[in-house]
């Protein structure tokens, strides 16, 4: 398996992080062609950005050295893998940046390697405004040689690449660091609720938790600027969030692991999910708690916040 740098870039997924982060590819000086399922998605990708916009997968692929795919699950990464045929050159490495499945990714990968085709697994944190500046932090999975090739890919993304162990690890890492993420946000909400009805106001509490040990996050990022604020509209939705704690959960029931928390947390977001229907937010999650303290927080104003 040859083992050139990468130039040209197939990018497969321009939505709400891929699109920064293919601006982020062109601004580094890659050659770059984008496909989205959108339809016109692509084209305006290209109108408005740069690069090449690709009729489909197989297209996307044609000549590159890399191919990024940054879909809402591991079954739209298999259709694309499935599409490329032999499109994808031997010796082009497949860069999936998705919060997807590791077992599913272990055996795309066990598959692309009979076709010479390296596959490594880099998804990303830090939501779409890390994703603009280009600051995301990246877990890596995979062959080490393989990782130092697509760095410089990385590094135009991101400002840290941990590398976590072999393919899928990556994404194991991602589906456990969004566990954490997602069980300090619902404590986060029960807390500004518990304070409210006993008097204090939260956005104040907001503020003493960030000066505090209770500071995470959510009380950072997200409590203030999307919840108080009634806006709920971070870029990142629900029903994905739902998906990365199950697959923390089955991690954990590969390796053997008995879960209580997590499988709670996982209860309650998929709780959400079903109670807020289709379409919402992830930090909408918050109106969850409040439904069963029969308060919304900020007071009850549901057009502002307190503070």
């Amino acid at each position: 398996m040859s083992m050139s740098a990468i130039r040209r870039v197939g990018f497969v997924g321009v939505g709400n992080m891929g699109w920064p982060m293919a601006a982020s590819l062109l601004k580094a000086g890659f050659e770059l062609a984008v496909t989205d399922a959108v339809p016109g998605r692509a084209a305006q990708f290209a109108r408005e950005v740069g690069g090449r916009a690709a009729e489909g997968a197989a297209d996307v692929a044609q000549g590159a050295d890399a191919l990024v795919t940054i879909l809402p699950t591991s079954r739209h990464v298999e259709e694309v893998i499935a599409e490329l045929g032999e499109a994808l050159p031997a010796g082009a490495v497949v860069i999936e940046m998705s919060s997807g499945n590791p077992g599913v990714t272990r055996k795309l990968a066990a598959d692309l390697a009979e076709r010479g085709v390296a596959m490594v697994d880099c998804p990303v944190s830090g939501g779409v405004p890390r994703a603009r500046t280009g600051e995301l932090a990246i877990m890596a999975g995979g062959d080490a040689a393989q990782l130092d090739r697509v760095d410089p890919v990385l590094k135009a993304m991101g400002t840290t690449v941990h590398r976590c162990g072999e393919i899928g690890a990556g994404q194991a890492m991602k589906a456990l660091n969004n566990l954490v993420s997602a069980g300090g946000f619902l404590i986060g909400i029960e807390a500004l609720l518990i304070g409210q009805k006993f008097g204090l106001d939260p956005a104040l509490m907001v503020d003493v938790l960030n000066a505090s040990t209770g500071m995470n996050n959510s009380t950072q990022k997200k409590f203030r600027q999307f919840v108080l604020s009634r806006r709920f509209d971070s870029g990142f939705g629900l029903d994905l969030m739902v998906k990365d704690l199950s697959i923390a959960l089955e991690v954990g029931r590969d390796a053997g692991t008995p879960t209580p928390f997590a499988a709670l947390c996982r209860e309650l977001w998929s709780s959400a999910s079903t109670v807020l229907g289709p379409g919402q937010d992830h930090t909408a999650v918050a109106q969850l708690s409040e439904r069963l303290a029969g308060a919304a927080l900020g007071g009850g104003n549901s057009g502002g916040a307190g503070g």
